[in-house]
């Protein structure tokens, strides 16, 4: 494991924690292990959400190391199995990913919030992507951000260097959640531990699905679930916990999810 790396399990979630002073930048190991941590988590089936955030109050993560590029470390090095920050490109991780910003995500942290599933920010936050002013482009946020924001909007931060603020993230729908620093892992566990109260095989199915569909018509993508093509949607419709949640239901009491 890396030094630059603290992992806590914390019940059925996984609390992951980058810590590289002075700004939680990320070279290509650091990378690695995260994508390391992310696969075990996607695999251990007792793991149901992750939050990741940044040691400290002042950076949630400023991106690619530029000190590790000034040293030759290229643009397009290897990341790792989950490619940029371990988990954005990390194949069948069906599992939710909160991101709890507890400072400035700039660039490549700015895209890790994107590729999370949920986000909570402390007030103090704030979201940018200066890549071109050092001669080059966010790869990610220049597909993700125009998806998740008014075009316009999307284009000054990418190419004018708009730095959103946690209140217009919370505007824009980027966080779900804005709070004060001092109650910032709370919310983010709050949130964790209502996903873990789900069924595990539903909330990979929504996930699944989800990102299988969003470019769609929503005629489409009700097709493609019904096709049989999706497996996570087929696993959960012929689970065990498809029976359970209804009867539980019924016997007014807590479903006990199997995950199968």
């Amino acid at each position: 494991m890396s030094k630059a790396i603290r992992v806590t399990r914390r019940e059925s979630t996984l609390e992951v924690v980058l810590d590289r002073p002075k700004a939680n930048a990320i070279d290509a190991a650091t990378s690695r292990a995260l994508g390391e941590v992310f696969t075990e988590f996607r695999d251990d089936p007792r793991l149901k959400v992750a939050l990741f955030t940044g040691a400290g109050e002042r950076f949630f993560c400023a991106g690619w190391d530029l000190k590790a590029a000034a040293e030759g470390e290229g643009y397009e090095s290897d990341y790792g199995a989950g490619g940029f920050g371990g988990f954005p490109e990390l194949p069948g991780l069906n599992k939710p990913v909160i991101a709890a910003v507890n400072g400035m995500a700039v660039g490549g942290g700015f895209e890790l919030v994107m590729a999370a599933d949920l986000a909570v920010a402390a007030d103090h936050a704030s979201f940018s992507l200066p890549e071109p002013a050092v001669g080059l482009i966010p790869d990610a946020g220049t597909v993700r951000l125009p998806k998740l924001l008014p075009r316009q909007v999307a284009t000054e931060v990418l190419i004018a260097g708009r730095r959103l603020s946690a209140a217009e993230a919370l505007q824009f729908g980027l966080a779900n959640q804005m709070v004060a620093p001092s109650e910032l892992l709370g919310a983010a566990r709050a949130m964790a531990d209502r996903i873990a109260t789900m069924a595990p095989l539903a909330v990979a199915a929504v996930l699944d699905v989800l990102r299988r569909t969003e470019a769609r018509t929503a005629e489409e993508g009700l097709a493609l679930m019904r096709s049989g093509e999706i497996e996570s949607y087929r696993r959960m419709l012929h689970s065990e916990d498809a029976e359970e949640g209804p009867r539980a239901f019924a016997e007014k009491r807590d479903p006990v999810w199997k995950g199968r």
